[in-house]
C-alpha cells in the first residue's frame, strides 16, 4: 500500500482525527496571516463603536474598547497556540531527560529524581501552575513555564516505565556490546524507542496547556487586559454576559474550545496508530 493509500486508509478508520487535524490546521494558519485576514488591527480602538452585536462591519462584534473581536481572536490564536508549542516542548525536553536518566541509571539516580517527581505531583496540577505564576508574576513566560512545570512528572514517570522495559531489550544489549559510551547507548539507541506514549501525551498536554493558560489569564496571573490572548478576553466578556453583550466572551471561548478539542482528537488518533494492538 502506497503512502497516499495508507492515509485514505487512516483518514476512513479515523474521521474524527482527520477532523481535528483539519480544525487545528485552520487554526494555525488563521493565526500565522493574521494580518491578511484581519479586517482590523487587534488593537485598535473605536470609541464609537464600543459593545457592537456582531454584524457586516465587525463579524464577531465589538469589546469594551471598540477593538473587534474577529481580529482580535485570530491574533490571539498566535499567543496562545504558541503559550501551547513552547510549554510542552519545554516540559517534554525536561521531563523525559529525567525519565530517560532515571530509567537508564537506576539505583540512588532513579531515587532521587522519582522522589522529585512525587513531590510535584503531590499538588493538584492547576494550583501548582498557579503558584508558579504567583512566584514568577504575570507574563508570556510565565505561562509558558507553569504550565511545564506542571507536566514535568508526567512525562518523566512515563519516560521511566518504557525506559525499564527496552533497557533489557536485545537491541539494548547488542549496543552495549559493540562499545557504545552509556550517553549515547541512552539518547540514540533507546530514547528514540520509548516515545511513542511520549508524543501521545505531548499532544493531549497541549489541549490542557491552553485551557490553563486561559484559566491563569483569567485569573491576572497571565496574560493581562487587553492583551489578545484568548484567556484574557473571556475575562474582559464575563461582566457583560449579564447585561446581553454575549458575544464578547463567546467567541475566545469557543476558540479555546476548538483547539482543545482539536488535540484531543489528534492525541486519540496518535494513539491508534502508534499502537499495533489498536491500528487494525
Amino acid at each position: 500500500m502506497d503512502r497516499l493509500g495508507r492515509l485514505r486508509h487512516f483518514i476512513r478508520r479515523n474521521p474524527l482525527t482527520f477532523l481535528g487535524f483539519t480544525v487545528l490546521s485552520i487554526m494555525v494558519l488563521a493565526s500565522v496571516f493574521a494580518p491578511l485576514i484581519a479586517p482590523y488591527g487587534p488593537y485598535e480602538t473605536d470609541p464609537a463603536r464600543t459593545l457592537l452585536p456582531p454584524g457586516p462591519d465587525h463579524l464577531l462584534g465589538t469589546d469594551t474598547y471598540g477593538e473587534d473581536i474577529f481580529s482580535r481572536v485570530l491574533y490571539g490564536g498566535r499567543i496562545t497556540l504558541v503559550i501551547s508549542l513552547l510549554a510542552v516542548l519545554l516540559g517534554l525536553t525536561v521531563g523525559t531527560t529525567l525519565g530517560a536518566l532515571a530509567g537508564h541509571s537506576g539505583g540512588v539516580v532513579d531515587e532521587v529524581i522519582m522522589r522529585a517527581m512525587d513531590m510535584l505531583q503531590a499538588f493538584p496540577s492547576f494550583i501548582l501552575a498557579m503558584a508558579v505564576a504567583v512566584a514568577i508574576g504575570p507574563g508570556l513566560v510565565t505561562l509558558v513555564v507553569a504550565n511545564a512545570t506542571v507536566n514535568v512528572a508526567l512525562y518523566a514517570r512515563i519516560l521511566r516505565s518504557r525506559m525499564l522495559s527496552v533497557k533489557e531489550s536485545q537491541y539494548a544489549s547488542a549496543a552495549v556490546c559493540v562499545g557504545n559510551p552509556w550517553y549515547r547507548t541512552l539518547f540514540v539507541h533507546l530514547l528514540p524507542n520509548c516515545m511513542g506514549p511520549i508524543l501521545v501525551q505531548a499532544t493531549l498536554q497541549s489541549g490542557w496547556a491552553i485551557l490553563a493558560a486561559a484559566g491563569l489569564s483569567f485569573l491576572g496571573l497571565g496574560m493581562s487586559v487587553p492583551a489578545a490572548e484568548w484567556g484574557a478576553m473571556v475575562y474582559m466578556g464575563t461582566r457583560f454576559m449579564i447585561t446581553g453583550e454575549w458575544w464578547v466572551a463567546f467567541f475566545p471561548g469557543m476558540a479555546i474550545a476548538l483547539a482543545v478539542l482539536a488535540f484531543n482528537l489528534i492525541g486519540d488518533g496518535l494513539q491508534d496508530l502508534l499502537d499495533p494492538h489498536r491500528r487494525y
